[in-house]
Protein backbone atom coordinates (compact mmCIF):
# COMPACT_ATOMS: atom_id res chain seq x y z
CA UNK A 1 0.00 0.00 0.00
CA UNK A 2 1.71 3.56 -1.37
CA UNK A 3 1.81 5.69 1.75
CA UNK A 4 -0.27 8.69 2.13
CA UNK A 5 0.80 12.31 0.53
CA UNK A 6 -0.12 14.74 3.58
CA UNK A 7 1.38 17.49 1.26
CA UNK A 8 -1.05 20.03 0.16
CA UNK A 9 -1.85 20.30 -3.59
CA UNK A 10 -2.15 23.35 -4.67
CA UNK A 11 -3.06 23.88 -8.78
CA UNK A 12 -1.55 27.52 -9.59
CA UNK A 13 -2.42 29.53 -12.79
CA UNK A 14 -0.53 32.45 -13.94
CA UNK A 15 -0.47 33.83 -17.57
CA UNK A 16 2.56 36.03 -17.92
CA UNK A 17 6.32 37.05 -16.83
CA UNK A 18 5.07 39.24 -13.94
CA UNK A 19 2.75 36.46 -12.21
CA UNK A 20 5.11 34.02 -12.73
CA UNK A 21 7.78 36.33 -10.30
CA UNK A 22 4.75 36.54 -8.05
CA UNK A 23 3.78 32.71 -8.11
CA UNK A 24 7.18 31.80 -7.69
CA UNK A 25 7.45 34.19 -4.05
CA UNK A 26 4.22 32.56 -3.25
CA UNK A 27 5.15 29.09 -3.87
CA UNK A 28 8.92 29.38 -1.66
CA UNK A 29 6.94 30.63 1.21
CA UNK A 30 4.29 28.43 0.97
CA UNK A 31 7.20 25.67 1.14
CA UNK A 32 8.75 26.86 4.40
CA UNK A 33 5.72 27.63 5.98
CA UNK A 34 3.35 24.83 5.41
CA UNK A 35 3.78 21.61 7.71
CA UNK A 36 3.55 19.14 5.74
CA UNK A 37 4.52 20.33 2.31
CA UNK A 38 3.83 21.40 -0.68
CA UNK A 39 3.06 19.89 -4.07
CA UNK A 40 1.75 22.05 -7.28
CA UNK A 41 0.51 21.60 -10.64
CA UNK A 42 -1.02 24.48 -12.98
CA UNK A 43 0.33 26.60 -15.00
CA UNK A 44 3.41 28.73 -14.46
CA UNK A 45 6.75 29.85 -16.21
CA UNK A 46 10.68 29.41 -15.15
CA UNK A 47 10.39 30.83 -11.70
CA UNK A 48 7.38 28.79 -10.56
CA UNK A 49 8.73 25.31 -11.92
CA UNK A 50 12.25 26.48 -10.11
CA UNK A 51 9.96 26.15 -7.05
CA UNK A 52 8.60 22.48 -7.61
CA UNK A 53 5.45 23.42 -10.74
CA UNK A 54 5.42 21.09 -13.40
CA UNK A 55 3.30 23.45 -16.10
CA UNK A 56 0.97 21.97 -18.03
CA UNK A 57 1.82 24.03 -20.85
CA UNK A 58 4.36 26.81 -21.70
CA UNK A 59 2.74 29.94 -20.27
CA UNK A 60 3.83 32.26 -23.08
CA UNK A 61 0.61 31.14 -24.97
CA UNK A 62 -1.49 33.15 -22.57
CA UNK A 63 0.81 36.26 -23.09
CA UNK A 64 -1.63 38.52 -25.19
CA UNK A 65 -3.43 41.82 -24.09
CA UNK A 66 -6.27 44.00 -25.84
CA UNK A 67 -9.60 43.16 -27.53
CA UNK A 68 -8.01 42.66 -30.99
CA UNK A 69 -5.13 41.84 -30.51
CA UNK A 70 -7.03 38.72 -28.40
CA UNK A 71 -8.94 37.58 -31.02
CA UNK A 72 -6.82 36.06 -33.50
CA UNK A 73 -5.69 33.96 -30.50
CA UNK A 74 -9.10 33.22 -29.23
CA UNK A 75 -9.55 29.10 -30.43
CA UNK A 76 -5.58 28.27 -29.43
CA UNK A 77 -6.67 30.48 -25.41
CA UNK A 78 -10.19 28.47 -25.21
CA UNK A 79 -8.50 25.56 -25.90
CA UNK A 80 -6.43 26.06 -23.16
CA UNK A 81 -8.74 27.29 -20.63
CA UNK A 82 -10.55 23.53 -21.56
CA UNK A 83 -7.32 22.05 -20.63
CA UNK A 84 -6.75 23.53 -17.49
CA UNK A 85 -10.53 23.22 -15.89
CA UNK A 86 -9.65 19.60 -17.02
CA UNK A 87 -6.72 19.02 -14.84
CA UNK A 88 -8.32 20.88 -12.17
CA UNK A 89 -11.32 18.10 -12.34
CA UNK A 90 -9.13 14.99 -13.02
CA UNK A 91 -7.15 15.52 -9.85
CA UNK A 92 -8.50 18.03 -7.41
CA UNK A 93 -6.39 20.36 -5.65
CA UNK A 94 -7.20 21.22 -1.91
CA UNK A 95 -6.91 25.44 -3.34
CA UNK A 96 -6.69 27.26 -6.85
CA UNK A 97 -4.81 29.95 -7.32
CA UNK A 98 -5.14 32.45 -10.14
CA UNK A 99 -2.56 34.67 -10.19
CA UNK A 100 -2.97 38.31 -11.83
CA UNK A 101 -4.27 37.79 -16.12
CA UNK A 102 -7.66 37.43 -14.54
CA UNK A 103 -9.03 36.98 -18.16
CA UNK A 104 -7.83 33.33 -18.39
CA UNK A 105 -8.00 32.97 -14.47
CA UNK A 106 -11.69 33.21 -14.20
CA UNK A 107 -12.63 31.98 -17.70
CA UNK A 108 -11.27 28.31 -16.40
CA UNK A 109 -12.94 28.75 -12.89
CA UNK A 110 -16.53 29.41 -14.47
CA UNK A 111 -15.99 26.64 -16.50
CA UNK A 112 -15.25 23.94 -13.29
CA UNK A 113 -18.28 22.34 -12.57
CA UNK A 114 -17.87 21.83 -9.08
CA UNK A 115 -16.89 24.13 -6.03
CA UNK A 116 -15.94 21.59 -3.29
CA UNK A 117 -12.26 23.94 -2.51
CA UNK A 118 -11.44 27.80 -2.06
CA UNK A 119 -10.47 29.68 -5.20
CA UNK A 120 -8.11 32.63 -4.36
CA UNK A 121 -7.52 35.21 -6.79
CA UNK A 122 -3.57 37.24 -6.15
CA UNK A 123 -3.66 40.62 -7.40
CA UNK A 124 -7.05 42.24 -7.23
CA UNK A 125 -9.08 42.81 -10.49
CA UNK A 126 -8.99 46.78 -11.06
CA UNK A 127 -12.82 47.13 -10.38
CA UNK A 128 -11.56 50.76 -9.16
CA UNK A 129 -10.37 51.78 -12.48
CA UNK A 130 -13.03 50.03 -14.83
CA UNK A 131 -16.81 47.93 -14.71
CA UNK A 132 -16.79 48.44 -10.67
CA UNK A 133 -20.14 45.83 -10.69
CA UNK A 134 -18.11 42.61 -11.92
CA UNK A 135 -17.20 42.48 -8.57
CA UNK A 136 -20.84 40.96 -8.25
CA UNK A 137 -19.62 38.20 -10.83
CA UNK A 138 -16.60 37.57 -9.39
CA UNK A 139 -18.07 36.86 -6.08
CA UNK A 140 -19.15 33.81 -7.95
CA UNK A 141 -16.27 31.58 -8.51
CA UNK A 142 -13.58 33.30 -5.91
CA UNK A 143 -13.97 33.44 -2.83
CA UNK A 144 -10.88 35.23 -1.68
CA UNK A 145 -8.67 37.71 -3.62
CA UNK A 146 -5.25 38.67 -1.64
CA UNK A 147 -4.89 42.25 -2.86
CA UNK A 148 -1.35 44.38 -3.51
CA UNK A 149 -2.37 47.78 -2.63
CA UNK A 150 -4.02 49.30 0.64
CA UNK A 151 -6.82 51.07 -0.83
CA UNK A 152 -8.05 47.68 -2.79
CA UNK A 153 -10.02 46.06 -0.31
CA UNK A 154 -12.05 48.66 0.72
CA UNK A 155 -13.72 48.51 -2.85
CA UNK A 156 -14.54 44.36 -2.32
CA UNK A 157 -15.83 45.14 1.18
CA UNK A 158 -18.69 47.08 -0.19
CA UNK A 159 -19.85 43.99 -1.97
CA UNK A 160 -19.19 41.70 0.85
CA UNK A 161 -16.25 40.25 -1.12
CA UNK A 162 -13.51 38.95 0.81
CA UNK A 163 -10.25 40.56 0.29
CA UNK A 164 -7.00 41.35 2.28
CA UNK A 165 -4.26 43.49 1.32
CA UNK A 166 -0.95 41.34 1.58
CA UNK A 167 1.33 43.90 0.54
CA UNK A 168 3.82 44.03 -2.80
CA UNK A 169 6.16 41.31 -3.25
CA UNK A 170 8.29 43.80 -5.80
CA UNK A 171 9.51 44.84 -2.02
CA UNK A 172 11.21 41.68 -1.62
CA UNK A 173 13.63 42.54 -4.32
CA UNK A 174 14.67 45.97 -4.26
CA UNK A 175 18.28 47.06 -4.92
CA UNK A 176 20.40 49.35 -3.77
CA UNK A 177 22.43 51.79 -5.14
CA UNK A 178 25.84 49.58 -3.89
CA UNK A 179 24.25 47.09 -5.72
CA UNK A 180 23.58 49.27 -9.24
CA UNK A 181 27.31 50.83 -8.68
CA UNK A 182 28.13 46.99 -8.85
CA UNK A 183 26.21 45.91 -12.18
CA UNK A 184 27.76 49.00 -13.79
CA UNK A 185 30.84 47.33 -13.09
CA UNK A 186 30.31 44.00 -13.91
CA UNK A 187 29.02 45.25 -17.21
CA UNK A 188 31.72 47.49 -18.10
CA UNK A 189 29.50 50.82 -18.18
CA UNK A 190 31.61 53.71 -16.17
CA UNK A 191 30.05 55.61 -13.52
CA UNK A 192 29.91 58.89 -15.66
CA UNK A 193 27.54 57.10 -18.49
CA UNK A 194 24.14 58.02 -18.79
CA UNK A 195 22.29 55.55 -18.07
CA UNK A 196 18.85 55.04 -19.83
CA UNK A 197 16.51 51.88 -18.90
CA UNK A 198 14.38 50.93 -21.80
CA UNK A 199 11.23 48.53 -20.89
CA UNK A 200 9.02 48.11 -24.05
CA UNK A 201 6.87 45.06 -22.16
CA UNK A 202 6.58 41.86 -21.25
CA UNK A 203 4.15 41.07 -24.07
CA UNK A 204 4.72 40.52 -27.42
CA UNK A 205 1.86 42.69 -29.13
CA UNK A 206 3.54 45.49 -26.54
CA UNK A 207 7.03 45.23 -27.41
CA UNK A 208 5.96 45.19 -31.53
CA UNK A 209 3.76 48.67 -30.75
CA UNK A 210 6.33 50.32 -28.58
CA UNK A 211 10.20 49.71 -29.10
CA UNK A 212 9.95 52.31 -32.75
CA UNK A 213 8.84 55.15 -30.32
CA UNK A 214 12.16 53.66 -28.34
CA UNK A 215 14.29 53.35 -30.79
CA UNK A 216 13.33 57.18 -31.42
CA UNK A 217 13.31 58.33 -28.37
CA UNK A 218 16.64 56.93 -27.87
CA UNK A 219 18.26 58.77 -31.32
CA UNK A 220 17.04 61.96 -30.32
CA UNK A 221 18.16 61.52 -26.77
CA UNK A 222 21.83 60.27 -28.26
CA UNK A 223 22.18 64.07 -29.83
CA UNK A 224 21.90 65.47 -26.74
CA UNK A 225 23.80 62.66 -24.61
CA UNK A 226 27.04 61.88 -26.62
CA UNK A 227 27.63 59.33 -23.56
CA UNK A 228 24.41 57.42 -23.29
CA UNK A 229 23.99 53.60 -22.69
CA UNK A 230 20.83 51.57 -23.03
CA UNK A 231 19.90 49.17 -20.25
CA UNK A 232 17.07 46.92 -21.53
CA UNK A 233 15.71 44.54 -18.94
CA UNK A 234 13.62 41.78 -20.09
CA UNK A 235 11.66 38.70 -19.74
CA UNK A 236 12.91 35.50 -21.51
CA UNK A 237 9.42 35.74 -23.80
CA UNK A 238 10.22 38.48 -25.38
CA UNK A 239 14.00 39.03 -25.34
CA UNK A 240 14.48 38.05 -29.25
CA UNK A 241 12.08 41.16 -30.02
CA UNK A 242 13.61 43.45 -27.92
CA UNK A 243 17.07 43.25 -29.64
CA UNK A 244 15.77 45.60 -32.22
CA UNK A 245 16.40 48.75 -29.74
CA UNK A 246 19.77 47.55 -29.90
CA UNK A 247 20.27 48.27 -33.82
CA UNK A 248 20.49 52.46 -32.83
CA UNK A 249 23.74 52.46 -32.75
CA UNK A 250 24.04 53.67 -29.06
CA UNK A 251 25.64 51.12 -26.25
CA UNK A 252 23.14 48.75 -25.39
CA UNK A 253 22.81 45.52 -23.15
CA UNK A 254 20.17 43.73 -22.76
CA UNK A 255 19.26 41.26 -19.17
CA UNK A 256 17.44 38.72 -19.69
CA UNK A 257 18.39 37.06 -16.03
CA UNK A 258 15.55 37.67 -13.73
CA UNK A 259 18.07 37.83 -10.89
CA UNK A 260 19.87 40.97 -12.38
CA UNK A 261 16.73 42.71 -12.93
CA UNK A 262 16.54 45.20 -9.69
CA UNK A 263 19.93 45.43 -10.24
CA UNK A 264 19.95 46.89 -13.49
CA UNK A 265 17.39 49.31 -12.85
CA UNK A 266 19.76 50.33 -9.97
CA UNK A 267 21.97 51.23 -12.50
CA UNK A 268 19.88 53.36 -14.58
CA UNK A 269 19.70 57.26 -14.45
CA UNK A 270 16.06 57.47 -16.04
CA UNK A 271 13.88 55.42 -18.03
CA UNK A 272 11.09 54.80 -20.73
CA UNK A 273 8.41 52.23 -19.53
CA UNK A 274 5.51 50.96 -20.45
CA UNK A 275 3.03 51.00 -18.07
CA UNK A 276 3.05 48.10 -15.95
CA UNK A 277 4.36 46.73 -12.93
CA UNK A 278 7.89 47.71 -14.52
CA UNK A 279 6.83 51.31 -13.47
CA UNK A 280 6.34 50.41 -9.34
CA UNK A 281 10.03 48.30 -10.00
CA UNK A 282 11.19 51.31 -11.66
CA UNK A 283 9.90 53.77 -8.37
CA UNK A 284 11.38 50.97 -6.13
CA UNK A 285 14.59 51.95 -7.61
CA UNK A 286 13.95 55.82 -7.38
CA UNK A 287 14.52 55.82 -11.02
CA UNK A 288 12.74 59.10 -12.79
CA UNK A 289 10.41 57.51 -15.64
CA UNK A 290 8.29 58.08 -18.60
CA UNK A 291 5.36 56.09 -19.33
CA UNK A 292 4.27 55.04 -22.62
CA UNK A 293 1.52 52.70 -24.16
CA UNK A 294 -0.13 51.87 -27.36
CA UNK A 295 -2.70 49.59 -28.29
CA UNK A 296 -5.20 49.13 -31.14
CA UNK A 297 -6.93 52.13 -31.84
CA UNK A 298 -10.29 50.10 -31.25
CA UNK A 299 -8.95 49.14 -28.09
CA UNK A 300 -7.73 52.19 -26.74
CA UNK A 301 -11.18 54.02 -27.31
CA UNK A 302 -12.87 51.63 -25.45
CA UNK A 303 -10.58 51.86 -22.86
CA UNK A 304 -11.05 55.38 -22.73
CA UNK A 305 -14.75 54.86 -22.33
CA UNK A 306 -14.78 52.46 -19.66
CA UNK A 307 -11.47 53.59 -17.09
CA UNK A 308 -12.55 56.06 -14.39
CA UNK A 309 -8.91 56.44 -13.00
CA UNK A 310 -7.00 59.79 -14.31
CA UNK A 311 -3.76 57.75 -14.58
CA UNK A 312 -2.56 54.58 -16.63
CA UNK A 313 0.65 53.76 -13.95
CA UNK A 314 -0.09 52.86 -10.49
CA UNK A 315 2.64 54.69 -9.42
CA UNK A 316 0.58 57.82 -10.74
CA UNK A 317 -2.55 56.34 -9.06
CA UNK A 318 -1.08 55.45 -5.61
CA UNK A 319 1.01 58.95 -5.46
CA UNK A 320 -2.35 60.83 -6.80
CA UNK A 321 -0.57 63.39 -9.39
CA UNK A 322 1.78 62.40 -12.13
CA UNK A 323 4.50 62.08 -11.02
CA UNK A 324 6.00 60.05 -13.61
CA UNK A 325 4.71 62.01 -16.94
CA UNK A 326 2.56 59.74 -19.31
CA UNK A 327 2.10 59.16 -22.90
CA UNK A 328 -0.64 56.99 -24.14
CA UNK A 329 -1.95 56.41 -27.67
CA UNK A 330 -1.88 59.21 -29.93
CA UNK A 331 0.09 61.52 -27.73
CA UNK A 332 2.86 58.56 -27.35
CA UNK A 333 5.74 60.30 -29.78
CA UNK A 334 9.04 60.09 -29.57
CA UNK A 335 9.47 63.84 -29.92
CA UNK A 336 7.39 64.61 -26.53
CA UNK A 337 8.61 61.64 -25.23
CA UNK A 338 12.23 62.86 -25.56
CA UNK A 339 11.52 66.27 -24.28
CA UNK A 340 9.72 65.01 -20.84
CA UNK A 341 13.23 62.35 -20.83
CA UNK A 342 15.60 64.95 -21.17
CA UNK A 343 14.10 67.14 -18.18
CA UNK A 344 13.72 64.61 -15.85
CA UNK A 345 17.58 64.26 -16.99
CA UNK A 346 18.67 67.51 -16.79
CA UNK A 347 16.39 69.31 -14.37
CA UNK A 348 17.75 68.29 -10.90
CA UNK A 349 14.56 69.84 -8.73
CA UNK A 350 12.26 68.06 -11.31
CA UNK A 351 14.65 64.54 -10.49
CA UNK A 352 14.31 66.10 -7.11
CA UNK A 353 10.91 66.17 -6.89
CA UNK A 354 10.31 62.65 -8.77
CA UNK A 355 12.67 60.69 -6.37
CA UNK A 356 11.06 61.71 -3.12
CA UNK A 357 7.67 61.35 -4.50
CA UNK A 358 8.29 57.55 -5.63
CA UNK A 359 10.09 56.95 -2.29
CA UNK A 360 6.74 58.12 -0.67
CA UNK A 361 5.06 55.76 -2.79
CA UNK A 362 6.86 53.05 -1.90
CA UNK A 363 6.33 53.38 1.75
CA UNK A 364 2.57 52.54 1.07
CA UNK A 365 3.08 49.08 0.24
CA UNK A 366 5.16 48.11 3.17
CA UNK A 367 3.50 45.38 5.86
CA UNK A 368 5.78 45.61 8.85
CA UNK A 369 8.23 42.49 9.83
CA UNK A 370 6.53 40.12 7.08
CA UNK A 371 7.28 39.68 3.64
CA UNK A 372 4.92 40.64 1.17
CA UNK A 373 4.69 36.67 0.30
CA UNK A 374 4.67 35.52 3.54
CA UNK A 375 1.74 37.50 4.23
CA UNK A 376 0.14 35.66 1.04
CA UNK A 377 1.25 32.17 2.03
CA UNK A 378 -0.14 32.69 5.77
CA UNK A 379 -3.35 34.14 4.30
CA UNK A 380 -4.13 30.70 1.51
CA UNK A 381 -3.16 28.73 4.29
CA UNK A 382 -5.42 30.28 6.54
CA UNK A 383 -8.16 30.12 3.46
CA UNK A 384 -8.03 26.21 3.31
CA UNK A 385 -7.98 25.51 6.69
CA UNK A 386 -11.16 28.00 6.95
CA UNK A 387 -12.59 26.23 3.79
CA UNK A 388 -11.76 22.85 5.39
CA UNK A 389 -9.40 20.22 3.60
CA UNK A 390 -11.21 17.51 1.27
Amino acid sequence: MAPQDDRLHVFVVVGEPSGDVLGARLMAALNRMAPHGVRYSGVGGPQMEAQGLESLFDYGQLAVMGLLEVLPQAPRLLRRIRDVARAIETEPPDAIITIDAPSFGFAVLRRLKTHDQPRIHYVAPQIWAWRPKRVHKIKKYVDHILALFPFEPAHFDAADMPCTFVGHPILESIATAEEGKAFRARHGIASDTLVLCALPGSRRNEVRKLTPVIVEVIERLATRHSNLHVLVPTVSTVVDDVHAIAATGVPTTIIDEVHEKSAAMAACDAAIAASGTATLELACANVPTVVIYKVALITGWLGRYLVNVKYASIVNILAEREIMPEFLQEYCKPQKVAAALNELIEDKARRRDVIDAEIAVVDQLALGDQTPSEKAAEEVLRIIDAFGRG
